[in-house]
């Protein structure tokens, strides 16, 4: 069994013009894998993608996508991609639309309408798309993009729009869709909702790549700490404080910042103070911590 990856990027360059909108980017993603671009408008998320379906030709570079150049035959076959603003006629219904598009991939029809109940909008197959919501035309687009069962899949802000509870559902199709072994490469400026629902980020700046890796490592590797709260009992928190330390919050609670390293010996202290402790709350780094930090890095860069 081949362990290459699906998608793998390395030292890509785009420009145009004077205008370097990618410059020495690298990254990759294996089978089965959710990786999550991320980056500020013009960062040169969108960029990436058009280079990945060929659509724009490298100043420098290498891309492979399941061995393939991007814009050849295989790679086309390898992969399909959702954009952020999508639009089918309104005229047509969505079973129209998918039959539309198996021809186009060369699947079989039958096989392909199959995947609008795969993605829950099997009851409005017949309902003209000019009737769909928003997210049912999403959902109408993730069906188009699977058809064919593709190894890699693009997706651009795939939620922009959505109701949280659209949200969360799309989200578990994608994890559905990749733990089939699908490579999955998307976008989102949400960065609360693919925290937990990816494997890996990377973050673009200006054009640049300035992180790649799991939350926890890159978290680690810019020492970003972890916040402890203490809640004092019924004693207020000039006490809790005296015995603990910490920083006040208000007139109960101190907090901590710890590396993961010291948190077991913080909380063992805490607990030998379970005389006046009510609670206790534990917050490791957010995504957004980790953009904030990985963001103004990439920034003070360019500005130098």
């Amino acid at each position: 069994m081949s362990h290459d990856p699906v998608l793998d990027i390395a030292g890509l360059s785009v420009a145009f013009g004077s205008l370097k909108a990618l410059s020495d980017v690298s990254l990759s993603v294996a089978a089965g894998e959710r990786l999550a671009l991320l980056g500020h408008n013009g960062a040169g998320k969108s960029t990436l993608f058009k280079a990945v379906l060929g659509f724009l030709k490298p100043e420098a570079g290498r891309i492979s996508v399941a061995g393939a150049a991007p814009g050849t035959a295989a790679a086309r076959r390898t992969v399909s991609y959702l954009p952020e603003a999508i639009a089918f006629p309104r005229a047509l219904t969505g079973a129209e639309v998918i039959t539309y598009f198996a021809k186009l991939k060369g699947e079989p029809p039958a096989k392909a309408k199959a995947l609008l109940q795969t993605v829950g909008i099997a009851d409005a197959a017949h309902r003209r798309v000019g009737t769909y919501s928003k997210g049912m035309r999403q959902r109408l687009g993730l069906a188009q993009a699977l058809i064919g069962r593709p190894s890699l899949l693009l997706l651009d802000e795939p939620t922009s729009g959505l109701d949280p509870i659209s949200r969360g559902e799309f989200y578990g199709l994608i994890d559905t869709i990749a733990a089939e072994g699908a490579a999955v490469l998307l976008s989102s400026h949400s960065l609360t909702e693919v925290e937990a629902r990816t494997d890996r980020i990377a973050i673009l700046v200006k054009g640049r790549r300035v992180a790649e890796g799991r939350l926890a490592d890159l978290a680690s590797a810019a020492a970003l700490p972890t916040v402890v709260r203490v809640k004092a009992k019924a004693i207020d928190g000039a006490t809790l404080q005296a015995r603990l330390g910490g920083r006040r919050l208000n007139g109960r609670s101190v907090e901590f910042d710890c590396t993961p390293g010291d948190k077991l010996a913080l909380l063992a202290r805490i607990a030998s103070h379970s005389d006046i402790v009510a609670d206790v709350e534990v917050s490791p780094p957010h995504l957004d911590d980790v953009y904030r930090y990985y963001s103004g890095l990439g920034a003070a860069g360019e500005a130098a």
